[in-house]
C-alpha cells in the first residue's frame, strides 16, 4: 500500500466530476456539458474515415469533411449532376452507396457479400418497366434499365466497399433498428419492408424479425470481424442513432418499440467495446436524447435531429479526440449524507456527497 493512501477511502472519493450526475449533468448549462467520451485511439486529419449505418449516419460524414477530416466516399457522382441530383441518387451520403443500413444483420450481409464470404441473391424488383435493387431500392429512385444493370451496379458497390475497408483508418457504424424484414427462402435482409418504398409485399415470402440482444451481438460481431479481416489495423467506432422508429411492425406502441430497439443496440455496442480493444463506443444517442437537452435537438416531429444537434455531437466527437487526459482531482474529506433535494429513499443518493462542490 502506498504510504499516503487512506485504507478507508471509498472508491467514489477519487472519481472525477464527470462521474457524478449533479456535477456532470444537472448543474452545467446543457451546451457546456462535455467530457462524455474518452477515446481509446487517436485519429489524425489524414486518416481515412468511413461511415455507414442508419439515417443519423448521413450527418456524420459531411460534418467530418467540413472540419477537415479525411472522410472517404467510395463511389463519386458522375459528372454533370446537380447537388440536388447527387443527393437524390444518394451519392456522397454515406461512404458506401448502400443507402441506409439500419440493422446489424444488414451490415453483416453487405460486408459478407463484399468479402466474398457469401454471394448475394439475384432477386430484382420490377415496377412500371424499371428495375430496382431490393436491398437498396431508394439509391436509384428512377430504377435501372434491366435486371442485369441492377446486379452490375451492386457489384460495383461491393467492390468499392472491399477496397475502402482495406485502406481505412476508422469505420464509424451507426446502429438504428432491431426490426427488419427478410426473404423467407433466402434469409436475405431487406432495407425496408417490401411494398413500402418499392416492391410488393407477400406474407408467404416475407417475414418480420425483431432482433434480440444475442441476435444483434452475433451479427454485429460477425460484420466487424469481416471488416477487420480486410484490414487488421482498422479502428471501429460504434454509435446508436437517436432517431426514433417511424413505425413499428410489432403491433406495440411506437414509443416502447423505440425504447426496446435503442436499448438493445446500446447494450450490444457497449458490450462489444468492452470485449474488443479496437472497438469504441461514442455516445451520440445519449447526447441527443439525454434529459438535460429536453428534446431541444429534435425538430417538431421529435424524430429529425436539428443542425444544432448534429453540430453539438460533432463538437463532442472531435473535441474528445483532441483533448488530453484529465488530471486527477483530490478527494473530499468523508462526511457522507444525502445532498439537499435528493430523494432520501434512494440509498445511492449518499454518493452525491463525494461529487466535487
Amino acid at each position: 500500500m502506498h504510504p499516503h493512501q487512506n485504507p478507508y477511502q471509498n472508491p467514489y472519493q477519487s472519481l472525477p466530476p464527470r462521474s457524478f450526475w449533479r456535477s456532470a449533468v444537472a448543474e452545467p448549462e446543457p451546451s457546456a456539458i462535455g467530457d462524455l467520451w474518452t477515446p481509446t485511439f487517436s485519429l489524425g486529419q489524414d486518416d481515412p474515415v468511413l461511415t455507414v449505418g442508419s439515417c443519423f449516419a448521413r450527418h456524420i460524414g459531411p460534418a467530418l469533411l467540413d472540419r477537415g477530416m479525411n472522410w472517404r466516399v467510395t463511389e463519386p457522382a458522375p459528372p454533370g449532376l446537380t447537388p440536388a441530383e447527387r443527393q437524390h441518387r444518394q451519392y456522397g451520403v454515406f461512404s458506401f452507396r448502400t443507402g441506409n443500413v439500419y440493422t446489424a444483420a444488414a451490415l453483416r450481409q453487405w460486408l459478407s457479400w463484399a468479402s466474398g464470404e457469401t454471394a448475394p441473391p439475384d432477386e430484382v424488383w420490377r415496377e412500371d418497366g424499371r428495375f430496382f435493387d431490393p436491398f437498396r431500392p431508394s439509391v436509384e429512385p428512377g430504377g435501372h434499365d434491366s435486371a442485369e444493370a441492377v446486379l452490375s451496379a451492386r457489384r460495383t458497390t461491393l467492390a468499392a466497399i472491399g477496397g475502402a475497408l482495406a485502406t481505412a483508418g476508422c469505420l464509424i457504424v451507426t446502429l438504428g433498428l432491431t426490426e427488419a424484414w427478410e426473404n423467407r427462402a433466402t434469409g436475405a435482409v431487406y432495407q425496408v419492408c417490401p411494398g413500402t418504398v418499392r416492391g410488393a409485399f407477400d406474407a408467404r415470402r416475407h417475414a418480420f424479425r425483431n432482433a434480440a440482444f444475442a441476435d444483434v451481438h452475433r451479427d454485429l460481431s460477425a460484420a466487424l470481424g469481416l471488416a477487420r479481416a480486410a484490414n487488421p489495423a482498422l479502428r471501429i467506432v460504434l454509435t446508436v442513432s437517436p432517431v426514433p422508429l417511424t413505425a413499428t411492425a410489432t403491433g406495440g406502441h411506437a414509443l416502447t418499440a423505440t425504447t426496446y430497439s435503442k436499448a438493445v443496440l446500446r447494450a450490444v455496442a457497449g458490450q462489444l467495446a468492452l470485449e474488443q480493444d479496437h472497438i469504441d463506443y461514442f455516445p451520440a444517442y445519449e447526447i441527443i436524447t439525454g434529459p438535460p437537452f429536453k428534446a431541444a435537438f429534435f425538430e417538431p416531429n421529435l424524430r429529425t435531429v436539428t443542425p444544432d444537434g448534429v453540430a453539438f455531437v460533432m463538437r463532442q466527437f472531435l473535441g474528445a479526440l483532441a483533448r488530453p487526459p484529465a488530471a486527477p482531482r483530490p478527494a473530499p474529506a468523508p462526511a457522507p449524507g444525502p445532498a439537499r433535494g435528493e430523494d432520501v429513499w434512494c440509498d445511492d443518493a449518499v454518493l452525491d456527497y463525494y461529487s466535487p462542490r
